[in-house]
């Protein structure tokens, strides 16, 4: 909204300095000062009204050390995350842009289907909660949203180089002027440290012959809903402990940012040699909104938490990530960038798939970690909560540094 206000100064006034608001950095910039103030301040404003309605987190004994003296602690606090996350996006983002839509959606969608689990959870007494299939219905019908928006939409496009066989020799320079296609709606994307390294889903369905390029969708929407039920589960998973799901998702979401940034800058994106995605860079506006979010609730959620995000953040949180990985072509490097996520999800599949397999063959199941997900694994082996989330994060450090490296290691 302030960004439609300061444009209309700006053009019918000359108002002194509203011309900044056309930056995507400054409102960036700011939005990520609002979203830290808004969930630091008003934070413990909800924290004491989930108090006051009773919102406590029911713990199941594990076995874990300090594990039942969490009973009680404020859950649901993912409506922080929320909050503190849409309040700047509204003020500061052009909101005709269909990325920033599309992530509002997201949002909103997720946070319903993590509230509902939450709610059944704690007013319905049913620690079960949600039921599974409708979490994993929640999940499709987000994805199905999302790939059709990305296949159909006509404001997602990509726009290429022209090849101009002199560029190709020593005789290009600095100055040497470039010339691009006009936009083209395209399911390319990026594969991690390849040199050629942009890949047409539509490759999956043309080999049979260029007829079937009309049909692209029926592979690549699949695909977008099993990376945004995969990513979502993963962040869920890895919330167990006070500060690891957030702190974990905000060096993610930064590196996301950067990516956004550069792909939707055709100056950063020609320099680096990345695909040039016409207004992604506004979604710069609403990442930063949420990186600042993350960082706000992790105030009340390190050692010892002040309130848990709950499914409502969680599910909410991983969703997200995924809308933006895939919007900025660069969900193949998922496994890369959210390390942690796989790495909890992959613990759990392994733990249960062997447990299973042992149990038919030997009669009894038996275990690859001590416990699952892989947090638990070392709370089982003496470590203190903190220490894992502080290593985790230096993990989650490598491989955030690891994924920018991608940009030139090819």
């Amino acid at each position: 909204m302030l960004y439609y206000l300061f444009e209309f100064l700006e053009k019918n006034y000359q108002f002194p300095g509203a011309s900044v608001f056309q930056f995507i950095t400054f409102r960036a910039a700011m939005a990520i000062i609002l979203s830290l103030l808004f969930s630091t301040i008003f934070g413990k404003r909800i924290i004491v009204a989930l108090q006051k309605k009773q919102v406590g987190e029911s713990v199941r004994d594990l076995g874990l050390d300090g594990q039942l003296e969490k009973a009680g602690t404020p859950t649901m606090g993912g409506i922080i995350i929320i909050l503190a996350t849409l309040l700047p996006v509204l003020l500061l983002a052009r909101l005709d842009n269909i990325y920033v839509i599309m992530l509002i959606v997201t949002m909103l969608w997720m946070g319903a289907v993590g509230f509902t689990d939450d709610y059944i959870k704690v007013f319905k007494k049913d620690k079960k909660g949600l039921s599974g299939k409708f979490k994993v219905l929640g999940q499709v019908g987000l994805g199905l949203f999302v790939g059709s928006i990305m296949y159909f939409h006509p404001g997602i496009t990509i726009k290429t180089e022209k090849v101009n066989p002199v560029f190709e020799t020593e005789l290009i320079t600095q100055s040497s002027e470039r010339e691009f296609n006009v936009e083209e709606q395209s399911l390319k994307t990026t594969i991690p440290f390849v040199k050629d390294n942009e890949f047409d889903y539509s490759n999956l369905v043309t080999w049979m012959g260029d007829d079937y390029a009309k049909y692209a969708w029926l592979v690549f929407i699949p695909i977008v809903i099993f990376i945004i039920t995969a990513v979502s589960n993963g962040a869920n998973l890895t919330d167990g402990i006070d500060g690891l799901a957030a702190g974990s998702s905000a060096i993610i979401v930064f590196v996301l940012a950067i990516f956004a940034f550069i792909s939707g800058n055709i100056v950063f994106s020609d320099y680096l040699n990345v695909m040039f995605i016409p207004r992604l860079g506004e979604m710069v506006v609403f990442i930063a909104a949420f990186v600042g979010a993350l960082i706000g609730f992790l105030w009340y959620n390190t050692y010892p938490a002040q309130v848990f995000m709950g499914d409502t953040g969680s599910l909410t949180i991983g969703g997200v990530i995924a809308v933006i990985a895939i919007a900025v072509r660069k969900e193949l490097l998922i496994p890369v960038l959210c390390g942690i996520f796989f790495a909890e999800s992959l613990s759990v599949i392994l733990q249960v798939s062997y447990f299973k397999f042992t149990r038919k063959k030997y009669g009894e199941g038996r275990r690859i970690f001590l416990m699952s997900p892989l947090h638990h694994h070392y709370q089982k082996k003496g470590y203190h909560e903190s220490k894992i989330v502080t290593r985790f994060w230096i993990v989650g450090i490598f491989l955030a540094i690891l994924s920018i490296v991608t940009l030139k290691l090819r």
